[in-house]
């Protein structure tokens, strides 16, 4: 199957429009069509419903459709590994990092280093889901990935029994924070709210910190009554609507360390919802770089 005939698909699904589309890639419409009837030929089924106006998919094609949009970005994501580390070279570190993480401990811990030349930050991996990290480290697409950890995090278990290394660079807390209001007071508090439904600003399963929060839940003997307005993979989206006052939420606390401070967020709850975040960096022992070799061992004399 030729991949120029999913990316033919694609833009067909799009425009529904023979003509549209062929023009979108760049090729006659008949030579568009053909493709389009191979396509069809290779997977054995019909694709497209010629019947309608404007075209559409027959349910097989609904179902082919989701998974050849998989396909294009992997094979994506696959090319541009492929050149991020062919380009990268010897002399080159790649860091992956959480967003938070990168707009906090990377900025403090790192990037003073990175001056010195040799080091490079991969802000695709901002976005990432928490078990990429895992995969791009072993597959050789990052040398370093920095992350939270916490016991909780079976993400990070293979880390934990492959040949990998990791320092501590700092310890965290997670913390439930909510909005203040005119008072100053939180406008959610699971100390004061033990009756009333709050609402709870929470993580998706792609997140690192979703497993964290339902261990700190799980440790309580009285859970409080939440209820999930909303689930998010990155802390910085859930840190902006705590802040817009749409419940609270748990956040690391360095990330929302100034927002304390002014007021503008306070604690929702007491030390038994408050949970320990290590920040660690881990890179493969088998990495033969030599820069990655030198950055580790000032990193390591760094926090010793």
């Amino acid at each position: 199957m030729d991949i120029i005939w999913l990316r033919d698909f694609e833009s067909l699904t799009t425009h529904k429009n023979f003509s549209r589309a062929a023009e979108e890639r760049n090729v006659s419409q008949p030579a568009f069509s053909r493709r389009i009837r191979a396509l069809e030929d290779e997977v054995g089924v019909k694709l497209i419903n010629r019947q309608t106006f404007p075209l559409s998919l027959t349910p097989a094609g609904e179902v082919f459709l989701s998974q050849a949009k998989l396909i294009l970005r992997t094979y994506s994501e696959t090319i541009e590994r492929c050149q991020t580390i062919d380009a990268a070279g010897e002399n080159v570190i790649r860091f992956a990092s959480s967003q938070s993480l990168y707009m906090t401990h990377f900025r403090d811990h790192i990037e003073p280093l990175m001056e010195a030349g040799g080091l490079d930050v991969d802000l695709n991996s901002t976005s990432w889901a928490a078990d990429q990290f895992v995969s791009a480290l072993q597959q050789r697409y990052c040398d370093v990935i920095l992350t939270y950890w916490h016991p909780a995090m079976d993400f990070l278990s293979p880390l934990e029994v492959s040949k990998c290394d990791f320092l501590t660079l700092s310890e965290d807390q997670f913390v439930p924070v909510s909005k203040t209001g005119p008072d100053g007071a939180p406008l959610f508090d699971l100390r004061r709210d033990t009756k009333r439904q709050i609402p709870l600003l929470s993580y998706g399963s792609a997140s690192a910190l979703r497993s964290v929060l339902d261990h700190t839940l799980r440790q309580q003997i009285s859970p409080p009554n939440l209820l999930v307005v909303n689930q998010n993979a990155l802390a910085n989206s859930v840190k902006a609507m705590i802040l817009e006052g749409f419940g609270l939420g748990w956040l690391p606390r360095k990330l929302c360390e100034a927002e304390l401070a002014e007021g503008r967020l306070a604690l929702a709850g007491g030390d038994e919802f408050v949970t320990a975040l290590s920040v660690r960096l881990y890179r493969e022992t088998e990495n033969t770089k030599p820069t990655l070799h030198d950055f580790w061992r000032k990193m390591s004399a760094s926090i010793a």
